[in-house]
């Protein structure tokens, strides 16, 4: 993994701080997101999906940071994850001394809460921390009161529904923000922690410091031991993997897109979207991946939200929804952050919720056969669920979509979306045939070879010999790389490798790949974007499973290469600034990443050959 760009002076506040200088800590709730200079800009509490209390990240420190750090302005930071968890260890270096700061979000208890654990290591470490509370995206400046001693000292913010106390250091009022200072010594500890709660109930005491700090690491360690992987990228694989469960809600199982929003695709541009919900594909996709390294039980969890979630009538069904299965997710703009890099509008809410995208039943489907093959047993309630996906498939799949790209243009016929429904139908027929469900299998078989049959019919250009983006086009579509991994064709298809050899010729970027040609205007958008790592991982896949495994190997290491320095992706990356893009981490470039590791390692994945 490469190491984070220099770190800009830390007085130098109108300077956005890149994306990839930002860590997060995580209950598995939520998640706070600490840069490399020692200031949490991201917190929502307390959820993934709630109002931020610190939104600097989208703004500057007006809308709400929490800093800590050395005074020494030329402080040297290091940092690292300790071991296989989301404690966060950052090593200053200052001209005095040598010191730590450990960060971490406690996993039990139900408590929310931000920990700051500074440690001396050598010499004396002056700190200096300053908070600013910003509730409901910075909308509302809460009332703040001392309510500690000079022994214990704390401070209180409430503004309307939410409260949080500051403990660990004593701060003072200054130009809208509370700021303090301490110093430590060798082995002196000092213990700083943010406590959210709802402000209708009582303070929360404080707790063991140290004992909550023992057992999240445990907790963390615990799970990533159960890790199964044997194979190369083992380092990527294992904190990719931390990535997905961290995304993963403990209490309700739905697992987010990612722990930010309006982070932008574009810089200065309006491609800025929220991804702090549940997508059924990212979902399903994730569950894949667990699945392929020994994780079943978060499997079940799953699939009973997704049985919430979806409900009754699989024709009401979203291709999103909240972490507890909401449906309304009302896209709407917050004229309170100015945007990151001024990228605006800061959108809270998605609009995507109420699109048709026609790929996500089979990527469910594929989800659900996965965890079927891999033990976890079919119910009434789970499989009638499957049955009435497959019902809505064969009523709609004529019908033209948004495609797995969201698009905001004219709906098309994509043919990644009707490879999706193959899959479906494909699925369901499995099901009968190999485990014994019941379902009208004869007519599910006709449907799916029809399926097939239109899309080889419409869905691929026999001159240029590639499949193409869409019925009618000439475009090509990282999505297609995604065909084989279903089954729908062999990697080695000759038809597949000229998509490829199209896609090399078209969509590539200084060796990484773009998901299509903005140019075209297929998605109904000003402005571009660049190269999208998941599609980058997906070639890996492609290249490992059809014999070029050189250039797999080679451009894996590349993209590994452009995690942070503690192993975290964006959604894309921008390879003339060398920085990461878009918002962060984003389970889609991880959840590929260990697939694209599971390949190079001889592993097919959910790919089974079309017969």
């Amino acid at each position: 993994m490469c190491h984070a760009p220099t770190l800009a002076p830390w007085h130098n506040q109108h300077m956005a701080t890149p994306i990839e200088d930002y860590a997060i800590l995580s209950n598995c709730r939520t998640a706070a997101l600490v840069s490399r200079d020692g200031s949490i800009d991201w917190l929502c509490l307390p959820r993934y999906d709630s109002s931020s209390i610190f939104g600097a990240l989208l703004g500057d420190e007006s809308h709400g940071h929490w800093s800590l750090r050395p005074t020494d302005p030329d402080a040297v930071p290091t940092r690292r994850y300790d071991g296989d968890t989301f404690v966060l260890i950052t090593t200053w270096q200052t001209a005095s001394g040598v010191a730590e700061v450990h960060e971490f979000m406690p996993v039990h208890g139900g408590r929310v809460e931000v920990v700051r654990q500074v440690i001396g290591v050598s010499g004396d470490v002056e700190f200096t921390t300053h908070v600013r509370l910003r509730f409901d995206y910075a909308r509302a400046i809460p009332w703040i009161r001392q309510v500690g001693s000079e022994e214990l000292p704390a401070i209180l913010g409430i503004a309307g529904p939410d409260a949080v106390v500051v403990r660990g250091v004593q701060l003072r009022a200054e130009d809208h923000m509370h700021a303090g200072s301490f110093t430590v010594r060798p082995n002196e500890l000092r213990d700083l922690s943010l406590n959210w709660y709802p402000s209708h109930l009582p303070m929360p005491e404080a707790v063991d410091v140290d004992e909550m700090k023992q057992h999240t690491l445990t907790w963390w360690q615990d799970w990533a031991a159960r890790i199964d992987h044997d194979g190369p990228f083992e380092a990527d694989v294992v904190r990719s993997l931390l990535v997905l469960r961290a995304l993963t809600h403990e209490d309700t199982g739905g697992i987010v897109a990612a722990a930010t929003t309006s982070l932008p695709e574009d810089f200065g541009g309006v491609r800025n979207w929220d991804y702090r919900y549940v997508w059924l594909r990212d979902a399903a996709l994730t569950i894949e991946a667990l699945i392929s390294h020994g994780f079943l039980r978060v499997t079940a969890r799953w699939r009973e939200w997704l049985l919430r979630a979806i409900a009754g009538d699989p024709g009401q069904m979203q291709i999103m929804y909240g972490l507890a299965g909401e449906r309304d997710l009302t896209e709407r703009e917050i004229t309170s952050l100015p945007g990151y890099e001024n990228s605006s509008p800061v959108h809270v809410g998605n609009g995507a919720w109420q699109q048709y995208q026609a790929d996500v039943i089979g990527e469910v489907m594929v989800a659900l056969e996965a965890a079927r093959s891999a033990g976890l047993e079919e119910t009434p309630f789970s499989w009638a669920l499957q049955r009435s996906l497959l019902a809505f498939v064969e009523e709609h799949r004529a019908r033209p979509d948004n495609g797995i790209w969201e698009i905001r243009g004219e709906l098309q016929m994509f043919t990644q979306s009707r490879a999706m429904m193959w899959a479906a139908l494909d699925r369901g027929v499995r099901a009968v045939r190999e485990f014994g469900l019941d379902g009208p299998v004869e007519r599910w078989e006709a449907l799916r070879d029809e399926v097939a049959a239109e899309i080889d019919a419409n869905g691929f250009d026999t001159e240029g010999n590639y499949f193409v983006q869409h019925y009618g086009s000439t475009e090509v579509d990282a999505s297609l790389l995604l065909l084989p991994q279903v089954g729908y064709c062999a990697y080695d298809d000759p038809r597949m490798l000229g998509t490829v050899a199209q896609m090399e010729k078209t969509l590539m970027h200084d060796g990484l790949l773009h998901r299509y040609r903005t140019a075209s205007g297929v998605d109904g958008l000003p402005g571009a974007e660049h190269p999208f790592l998941a599609c980058s991982f997906w070639l890996v896949e492609q290249y490992a499973n059809s014999g070029r495994i050189d250039e797999a190997n080679a451009l894996m290491t590349r993209l590994c290469s452009l995690a942070n320095d503690v192993g975290l992706l964006s959604e894309e990356y921008d390879v003339v600034n060398q920085r990461q893009v878009g918002n962060t981490p984003q389970a889609l470039s991880h959840l590929a990443l260990v697939r694209a590791a599971d390949a190079l390692a001889g592993h097919q994945g959910r790919a089974a050959q079309r017969s």
